[in-house]
């Protein structure tokens, strides 16, 4: 039988999985010396016992536990249920990984009125006695019986009203003992303090399993496996009386970084008075100046441990009439900037190396520097949520169309675009938009994808709304309803939507942030493009650290309000005389583009994806719309009606886009190549280098990609030999069907490179609609279907096992291929991590997730087993 029950003189800070962060913590202090009240741990792997049989205690685990008690009341000199000499216990939770508040803690367990009586006369402080038991009470019953807490504080907030007392400090011994009656008139309490500890320690079990840490399992994508730990730890006492009190302190600034020692001290008050913040506390230098001894104690104690743990450490401690205890010490929680701050300063002094300063940084501590966020102290009126699909907060008037957003921009208004979902046409509109909303839509949704490309703070699939833009209005699941005007504020960073103008914090670098980035550029192997096709995103993806464009959408260059024009007519025409005018003019504005993304690019890859969409994409849907193209191109709008009807399909994303395109409309493809080509020669005269890679999607066997191969080198050759020019160029193709991969050792002799669409073969892998998940992907996270939403962060097993055959099979028949993946997995550092593992040369994704990536990529190369 694997031992249950552990001493804290028995484990380490090492010993995490096992005995919880915290346990490992009060376990590495002891062995250091510091003054810990002494205690016991019982693990995380009794944890996953007692859910698997039930939500039972194994059977020999309170003998087990008894033995340990005895030896705690050895070690602090009192007896656990002795009224002449008692022994109070806290029963806390610790899991392996910190979750701050999200689960349950039991103080002064132990009590009963007899052994009130006695620690009163043990203490000669009755007042102190009574008051803990009447905490006691309400948090035991609270916690373990399930009785509301709000009825404890009425029962109180009366009993002062009735007796003339303000705040709990003019509460006598006398008053106490009379509410402690009053509170147990309210609760059935076992008096018992042996039943008291074996209702607490599975009541803390049981709280792994309560709404709020589940929320923040989710959040943080910690495993629901891990259970936590319970930590049984004598009590000792900050609200003893006035050279008692109790305080909370980190060895850094955790707003800032800067190296000073911040805290707050509560003089007679107990731990939970301090979190609970029922009253203002005091800076520590209050502490210096009444217990100068004490702090002594705590400065110097604070220095040992970040010394030791070669991080931050945020701290509880407790003084009991002068003696200084430590409760508790962990990694600090800080803001993204302390984040940075901290790990470069770290390095400088010598604590850590640059490796493990890139493992402490998160994809929150990144994005602190490129959005503004919301401001984590403000207060929220929360709404609705949906999915975090573009980090960031913003605030804005409620708009419904992109003209509207255009028109509020034109006139000095923040606008938030609200829409059921966005399509092509919106783009002008999110544009100016500080943020979009969606009711539909996941996380690789138009309004996600486009969104993420330019920064904008974006929330989709927010299910619990009801939009409704032609009134003018959107309705909560709670009754709530917005109009058009109203004020709100997204969170793209947790998927919040919320009321009114919430404060943020505005995004500007540091040199630290820049030193970061140089160091995660020196220790990754991973290069890192960007997903760009516009002048303004390629310039920010260079800006912030691109390597290359990994992918070019070059449908979204006609998107533009004068362009799409053109591009309906080329597809509305009638003969091949008619498209050609209609392509010679898209050939223009697409050559025009290609220049400046290969001067801004200059030396550097430019992957361009061949036209993708279907053609349905780009034309006019409602009635309104239709006239009006009919009036700019000369059509009859029954007829271009007709031909839109003729164009939609059951299922598009499986239908007539992608390369098929090129095989029923191969002048398509050529004007496309064309312009590239021609760019890339006006580029070579400028005196720039471009690097084209002409890139085929959605292929899925090798006949498509010699055919379509077959255009572009004609076109190359047709047009380099016209301008007397030599380019370098390659041609790849965009592996996004399992098809595809699984034929990739036919496809590898014709190609220069593969590039992994995961958005795409993520969707047909699963045979989940990309846009469309949204509606049951959260129901399957809350059962556990699925682990992770396969859309935000690459499935492994089944996605990633094609990608592995993939290059396998194709590194078989061809050597030097270039592999690279341009999904929006390619700015998740979990897929990232995962594209190093399997030798992907190169990661592509939105600009202003580039940072993330280089980090990320860092991150996989380095020795992830490093200790900080």
């Amino acid at each position: 039988m694997a031992k249950r029950v552990y001493l804290f003189s028995e484990g380490t800070k090492d010993d995490s999985d096992l005995l919880g962060g915290k346990g490992a913590n009060l376990c590495e202090m002891t062995g250091l010396g510091l003054p810990v009240p002494f205690g016991f741990i019982i693990t995380t792997r009794t944890c996953r016992e007692y859910f698997q049989a039930g939500n039972k205690l194994p059977t020999l685990l309170e003998q087990e536990y008894r033995v340990a008690l005895d030896l705690v009341e050895g070690k602090m000199g009192a007896r656990f249920g002795d009224p002449e000499n008692p022994l109070l216990f806290s029963v806390r939770s610790g899991a392996p990984v910190s979750m701050p508040g999200m689960m349950n803690t039991i103080l002064n367990l132990g009590l009963n009125d007899e052994i009130t009586e006695g620690l009163a006369q043990k203490t000669g402080n009755p007042r102190f006695a009574w008051d803990s038991y009447r905490r006691f009470i309400q948090m035991f019953a609270n916690v373990v019986l399930d009785v509301e807490g709000g009825l404890f504080e009425k029962e109180l907030e009366q009993f002062k009203k009735t007796r003339g007392k303000v705040h709990d400090v003019d509460m006598q011994a006398d008053d106490w003992r009379e509410l402690v009656q009053r509170y147990k008139r309210l609760v059935d309490l076992p008096e018992d303090p042996f039943l008291q500890l074996k209702l607490a320690v599975e009541a803390v079990f049981r709280s792994w399993h309560t709404p709020r840490a589940i929320v923040y399992r989710e959040m943080n994508n910690i495993d629901e496996s891990l259970g936590t730990a319970v930590n049984v730890q004598a009590m000792v006492f900050g609200n003893f009386g006035d050279s008692s009190g109790s305080g909370v302190a980190f060895t850094r600034n955790p707003a800032t970084g800067d190296r000073q020692f911040f805290g707050e001290y509560l003089p007679n008050a107990a731990g939970e008075d301090v979190v609970a913040g029922i009253r203002t506390p005091l800076p520590l230098s209050a502490l210096e100046q009444q217990l100068p001894a004490v702090y002594q104690q705590l400065f110097d104690t604070q220095a040992l441990l970040e010394t030791h743990y070669r991080d931050m450490q945020d701290i509880e401690f407790t003084v009991q009439d002068g003696v200084f205890y430590m409760l508790q010490t962990r990694s600090g929680k800080r803001t993204g900037r302390a984040s940075i701050k901290i790990a470069v300063d770290m390095v400088r002094e010598g604590m850590i190396t640059e490796p493990q300063a890139l493992m402490r940084v998160s994809p929150e501590h990144v994005e602190a520097f490129l959005h503004p966020m919301i401001d984590p102290s403000a207060k929220r009126d929360i709404v609705a949520s949906g999915l975090p699909a573009s980090p960031g907060g913003a605030t804005g008037q409620i708009v419904f169309s992109a003209e509207e957003a255009e028109q509020e921009h034109t006139a000095g208004h923040s606008v938030i675009l609200v829409r059921r979902e966005t399509t092509p046409e919106d783009i002008h509109g999110m544009k100016v938009a500080a943020g979009v909303l969606t009711e539909l839509g996941g996380m690789t949704s138009h309004a996600a994808v486009v969104a993420r490309g330019m920064g904008v703070c974006a929330i989709t699939g927010c299910g619990s709304l009801t939009i409704d833009c032609d009134a003018g209005h959107v309705s909560t699941d709670d009754g709530v309803v917005l109009k058009r005007g109203d004020t709100i504020t997204l969170d793209g960073t947790s998927g919040e939507v919320m009321l009114g103008d919430i404060g943020k914090i505005e995004a500007s670098s540091s040199d630290d942030f820049q030193i970061l980035l140089g160091w995660a550029d020196k220790h990754r192997r991973l290069r890192v493009r960007a997903n760009a096709e516009t002048p303004e995103d390629a310039a920010k993806a260079r800006e912030l650290g691109a390597e290359g464009i990994g992918l070019c959408r070059t449908e979204h260059m006609f998107f533009d309000a004068e362009r799409i024009v053109i591009m309906r007519a080329m597809i509305l025409a009638e003969n091949d005389e008619e498209r050609c005018t209609y392509l010679s003019q898209l050939q223009q504005f697409q050559h025009d583009d290609m220049l400046e993304l290969f001067k801004i690019m200059d030396g550097l890859p430019v992957t361009i994806r061949l036209l993708d969409p279907p053609l349905h994409e780009f034309l006019p849907q409602s009635s309104d719309d239709i006239n009006a193209l009919s009036e700019r191109i000369g059509k009859p709008a029954r007829q271009i009606h007709e031909i839109v009807e003729n164009l939609s399909e059951i299922n598009p994303m499986l239908g007539f886009r992608g390369c098929r395109l090129a095989v029923v409309f191969p002048e398509i493809n050529e004007m496309q190549v064309k312009a590239i080509i021609s760019a890339a020669s006006d580029a070579i005269a400028l005196g720039y280098r471009p690097l084209p890679e002409i890139m085929i999607p959605l292929v899925v066997n090798v006949r498509e990609i010699r055919l379509i191969t077959r255009i572009i080198d004609k076109c190359i050759h047709e047009t380099a030999r016209a301008r007397a020019v030599s380019i370098p160029y390659k041609i790849g193709t965009m592996m996004e069907t399992p098809r595809a991969t699984l034929g990739a050792d036919r496809l590898a002799p014709e190609v220069e490179f593969m590039s992994f669409g995961t958005n795409d073969l993520t969707q047909m892998t699963y045979g989940f609609s990309r846009d469309d998940a949204g509606k049951f992907i959260p129901k399957y996270l809350k059962e556990k279907l699925i682990d992770l939403d396969p859309f935000v962060s690459l499935d492994q097993r089944a996605v990633g096992r094609l990608m592995k055959i993939a290059i396998s099979e194709s590194k078989s028949k061809k050597q030097g291929i270039k592999y690279g993946i341009c999904g929006e997995h390619g700015g998740d550092p979990r897929s990232i991590q995962f594209c190093h593992d399997i030798g992907l040369d190169y990661v592509s994704c939105s600009p202003f997730r580039i940072p993330i990536a280089r980090i990320a990529a860092a991150q996989a190369n380095v020795d992830g087993n490093q200790t900080y």
